[in-house]
C-alpha cells in the first residue's frame, strides 16, 4: 500500500491546477463556439494548433481529477488511523491496570481521563474542515464542467447540423451537374442535325451556358467538399473534448458521493468517541460551519446515522470509486471489509461514552 502525500500540499497543487485547467477549457469553448468556414489560415495548420491544445487540456484535466482521488483516499486513509486509535483505547494500558490493583475506581477514571483527553477529536474535527474544503473544490469542479459541457455541446451540435446540411447540399449540386452536362450532351448531338445555321449557334450558344454553369456548380461543389470534410475532421476533436467533460462530471460525482459517506464514517466516530450530550459537543459540528458538507451533518444533528446501513452504501460508493480510479482506490488489506468501528462490541461491564452507537 503506497503512502499518500501531505493532505495540504496536495489540496494546495490541485487548487492551483484547477485555475490553470480552467483557462484551457474556456479556450476550448470558445475554440468550438467561434468554429466556421471562414479561416485566414489552413485548415491543417488551425487543427494541428487546436488538437494539441485540446489534447493537453483532456491530459492535464484526466490528471486533475486523479489528484482530486488522491485526497479523497488520504482522507480515507487518515480516518483509517483515526479509527485504529479509537480501537486501541478498548484496552487499558500497564499503568491503569496498576492502578486498578490498589483501586478499581482510579482505575476507571485514569481511562476515561486518557479517552477523553486523547486528541482523536481534534483529529476528527481536522478532518471535517479538510472533507469540506475538499468537498467545495469537487463540487465547484462539477458546477464549472457542467457549464462547459453545456456551451460546448451546444455548439457541437450546429457544427454538425451545417455539415449535414454541406452533405445535403453536395448531394444536390451533383445531382444539378449530372442533369447539366446530360442537357448539354443532348444539345451538341442536336448541333448539325436540326434547323439551319442560326438555329445551331443558339444551340451552341445553349450549350456553353449548360456547360459554364455546371463547372460554377462543380466549383462550388467542390468548396463545399472541402469544408464538410474540414468539420468532419474538427468535429472528431471537438466530440472528444465533449466526452472528456462528460466522463469528467461522472468522476466529480463518484468522487463526491464516496467522500460524503466517508463524512458519514467521520461524524459516527465522533458520536462513538463523545458523549454527544454532553454541553458543547454538538455545537462544534454544525452545517452553517461546514457548508459543503451540510447534508450528512444534519442527518447527525438528527441522529439518523447508523453504522450498519452505511457500511453498505459504503462498500457500493468504494466499488464505483475503485473502478473510475483503481490506482487511488487501492483499500487496505488488514481492514478491507471490515466496519470501521464495531460499535457493538463492549470489552468492559459497562458502556463508556465512547462506544455509543
Amino acid at each position: 500500500m503506497r503512502k499518500p502525500p501531505p493532505f495540504d500540499s496536495q489540496y494546495e497543487a490541485a487548487g492551483s491546477l484547477v485555475e490553470r485547467i480552467a483557462a484551457e477549457g474556456a479556450y476550448c469553448v470558445a475554440a468550438i463556439g467561434a468554429f466556421s468556414g471562414d479561416e485566414t489560415r489552413s485548415a491543417d495548420e488551425v487543427f494541428l494548433e487546436q488538437n494539441a491544445r485540446f489534447q493537453a487540456h483532456i491530459a492535464d484535466a484526466a490528471g486533475l481529477d486523479a489528484q482530486l482521488a488522491e485526497l479523497v483516499f488520504s482522507l480515507d486513509r487518515l480516518t483509517a488511523e483515526v479509527s485504529a486509535d479509537l480501537d486501541s483505547f478498548r484496552g487499558l494500558t500497564l499503568r491503569e491496570k496498576m492502578a486498578g490493583w490498589v483501586s478499581r475506581q482510579r482505575m476507571w477514571r485514569m481511562y476515561t481521563e486518557r479517552v477523553r483527553e486523547a486528541p482523536v477529536i481534534e483529529r476528527l474535527l481536522d478532518l471535517l474542515t479538510k472533507s469540506d474544503a475538499l468537498a467545495g473544490l469537487i463540487a465547484g469542479q462539477r458546477a464549472a464542467i457542467t457549464e462547459r459541457h453545456k456551451a460546448a455541446e451546444l455548439s457541437l451540435v450546429d457544427i454538425v447540423e451545417q455539415r449535414r446540411r454541406l452533405v445535403v447540399s453536395i448531394d444536390i449540386a451533383r445531382l444539378k451537374m449530372k442533369e447539366l452536362n446530360a442537357k448539354a450532351l443532348t444539345t451538341q448531338g442536336r448541333i448539325g442535325v436540326y434547323g439551319n445555321r442560326a438555329h445551331w449557334e443558339q444551340m451552341e450558344a445553349e450549350r456553353r451556358a449548360l456547360k459554364a454553369e455546371a463547372e460554377r456548380i462543380s466549383a462550388g461543389e467542390h468548396e463545399m467538399r472541402d469544408d464538410s470534410q474540414r468539420r468532419e475532421r474538427f468535429i472528431g476533436l471537438f466530440q472528444a473534448f465533449v466526452d472528456s467533460l462528460n466522463g469528467r462530471i461522472a468522476a466529480c460525482n463518484a468522487l463526491l458521493r464516496k467522500l460524503l459517506i466517508d463524512v458519514e464514517e467521520r461524524l459516527i466516530i465522533y458520536q462513538a468517541q463523545v458523549d454527544t450530550d454532553r454541553p458543547g459537543m454538538k455545537v462544534r459540528i454544525k452545517p452553517e460551519l461546514f457548508p459543503d458538507i451540510a447534508a450528512p451533518i444534519r442527518l447527525f444533528e438528527k441522529g439518523m446515522l447508523v453504522a450498519q446501513d452505511l457500511e453498505r452504501r459504503k462498500s457500493r460508493a468504494d466499488l464505483e470509486f475503485a473502478r473510475r480510479f483503481p490506482t487511488y482506490a487501492e483499500p487496505p488489506p488488514e481492514t478491507s471489509g471490515a466496519p470501521l468501528i464495531d460499535t457493538a462490541r463492549r470489552s468492559f461491564r459497562f458502556s463508556l461514552p465512547f462506544l455509543r452507537s
